[in-house]
């Protein structure tokens, strides 16, 4: 893993847009590493610190497992969030259960009446709790969770030390949307899985994919754009923790960080350099934009080059990063 301040970026039918965005969670992914087992003795931090995990589409909190209990371990909190119908509160389609492919085409979904609104109250929820807590709170997306990280960055900057994307949407006045972004140029780098959605995505209101499938050509679509690099039994477990549905309307609606509010707030991106989903072209090309808006506090980025959607089977090198985000006084993003 190589630290790069500066990196370079690198240079529609809704139906299309929404290619890019299908499998990119993945509920059990990082559960799969053996962060605590390979991890060496760390200091314990100076002050006790609250990391705010945000999941992306489709999937839950549980997506940070490992990572979690690593930093916990380290002597931090941590709340992994549950968006609304996600996790623990997920909506499973009878027809996805019993595996009715045709029935499930049009199984109405709770799932379409969310917007970015709902998921953003979600986490300025969790952040607000965090804060009582007393010490610093670091707010963490990946994937489609950093459109809620610069949400709530926007919502209440002055309770966060530090806010993290991790492969993750940082949509920009040129991008202002995940729609918008995974349509850009850049995002065209991305597999799509159009050609296994299930039903008719305007009509149901939600991006519908059925991770049970036994059509080998969908598995093999869905293992290129999420995790390529991992074994097929890790593979099975990211399967399992993949929910069906996700709200078309949040992929659209706007999430743009203001330079008052949110880009007053120090970050940091994790850059994974052979992502499918979020294309690396596109992490360059939002990183590069966030810095021209805030020329004064600039992201800064840690390449994973050789890391998917899911980042590293072994979560131990995302886990180095985040522990030491917010480790020392001060909001200047420089002196991280």
């Amino acid at each position: 893993m190589t630290d790069n301040k500066n990196p370079h970026p690198e240079g529609t039918s809704r139906r299309r847009a929404l290619g890019g965005l299908a499998g990119v969670a993945g509920a059990a992914a990082l559960a799969t590493g053996t962060g605590a087992e390979t991890a060496h003795a760390t200091p314990r931090p100076s002050r006790v610190r609250t990391y705010v995990l945000v999941h992306g589409t489709h999937s839950a909190g549980a997506f940070w497992t490992a990572i979690g209990r690593e930093l916990a371990l380290r002597g931090h909190r941590v709340v992994a969030v549950d968006q609304p119908l996600h996790g623990t509160e997920k909506f499973i389609p009878k027809a996805y259960q019993e595996q009715d492919l045709r029935a499930l085409e049009t199984e109405p979904s709770p799932v379409a009446a969310l917007t970015l609104d709902d998921f953003e109250r979600r986490v300025t929820g969790a952040v607000r709790r965090a804060a009582r807590l007393g010490g610093p709170v670091i707010l963490v997306g990946h994937s489609m969770g950093g459109a809620s990280v610069s949400r709530v960055a926007d919502a209440v900057p002055e309770l966060l030390d530090h806010i993290c994307y991790m492969a993750a949407f940082c949509p920009s006045r040129t991008m202002p949307s995940m729609d918008a972004c995974t349509a850009s140029p850049e995002g065209q780098h991305a597999i799509s899985p159009v050609g296994h959605m299930i039903g008719d995505p305007d009509k149901l209101g939600v991006l519908r994919l059925n991770w049970r499938t036994a059509d080998r050509s969908a598995l093999a679509t869905f293992k290129e754009m999420i995790c390529a690099d991992y074994s097929d039994v890790e593979f099975l477990r990211v399967l399992e923790g993949m929910q069906t549905d996700e709200s078309t309307t949040a992929y659209g609606n706007r999430a743009v960080g203001r330079a008052a509010t949110w880009g007053r707030v120090p970050r940091t991106y994790l850059r994974f350099g052979k992502d499918r989903t979020v294309a690396t072209q596109l992490q360059d090309r939002m990183i590069a934009e966030a810095d021209a808006l805030t020329p004064h506090n600039r992201f800064t980025v840690h390449d994973f080059p050789t890391a998917g959607h899911l980042g590293p089977a072994d979560p131990s090198p995302v886990v180095n990063v985040l522990h030491g985000l917010g480790a020392r006084t001060g909001r200047n993003p420089r002196t991280l």
